[in-house]
């Protein structure tokens, strides 16, 4: 479903990514955890190629791209088609209503008709708990329903993966829960997900997978229980011995 085989991103002389295999399968969720600076963002930011990896093979659906050649536009385009990504920060449109930015997407970019839009639009932001809030203007909802905004937003383009890069990392303690419940929800759904949290707790609850990275390699992998409980690498052990102090 996708595929990443020795992904590599240099920045000038520093490596970032250093030979990133992962295989994920339909359906699944994959969280990536790690300390700052250990190549996690990078990693997402390569999925849809908002950077460019140096060298390796991404494939998503049968979309395919070997960045050791000439990196063409349409195959970047097509695959973002397959793709939605939610950032820290919410990206809204200040200007739309909460409606509008979930339709901005498949109008502008899709070509869809309004008409055919809207009411799916409605729909995506009832599933995320913001069926009364459609005409809200971002700075009338807080920081958790922006990002819940957001999440309809990259649901409304249909993706068959969904990024998350530590989508509650901007919000107040108690506004988290309600962006996890529903990623929750989603992973529920089968939604393919590839999360870089730091909610060690949703981690062990939602992935099927923990990746955990450090100095641009991933060092540890495994199913959640194993990875918190009994870790084999031992900056693993480091890092998730200092969370639970």
């Amino acid at each position: 479903m996708l595929s990443i085989k020795d992904l590599h991103l240099n920045f000038g002389t520093l490596e970032v990514l250093k030979g990133i295999d992962l295989n994920i399968e339909k359906g699944k969720v994959i969280v990536v955890i790690g300390p700052s600076g250990s190549g996690k963002t990078t990693l997402l930011r390569c999925l849809n190629v908002l950077e460019t990896p140096s060298k390796g093979i991404l494939e998503i659906n049968n979309q395919k791209m070997n960045f050791s050649e000439k990196v063409q536009r349409k195959d970047i385009s097509a695959i973002r088609r397959q793709t939605g990504m939610v950032f820290q920060t919410y990206n809204l449109f200040p200007h739309l209503t909460a409606l509008d930015n979930v339709m901005e997407g498949p109008v502008t970019v899709q070509k869809r008709k309004k008409s055919e839009v809207q009411p799916q639009a409605v729909e995506l932001l009832t599933k995320v708990g913001l069926g009364d809030k459609v005409d809200y203007y971002p700075y009338q909802l807080s920081g958790g329903q922006q990002q819940r905004v957001g999440i309809a937003r990259a649901l409304a383009m249909n993706p068959e993966v969904m990024l998350f890069d530590e989508p509650t990392s901007s919000l107040d303690p108690e506004l988290v829960g309600e962006v996890l419940q529903v990623m929750k929800q989603l992973a529920k759904e089968g939604m393919t997900m590839v999360i870089v949290t730091h909610e060690m707790n949703f981690a062990k609850e939602v992935a099927d997978e923990v990746l955990f990275m450090d100095g641009g390699h991933i060092l540890e992998r495994g199913h959640p229980e194993k990875v918190f409980s009994h870790p084999k690498n031992e900056r693993a052990r480091q890092f998730l011995n200092l969370l639970n102090e």
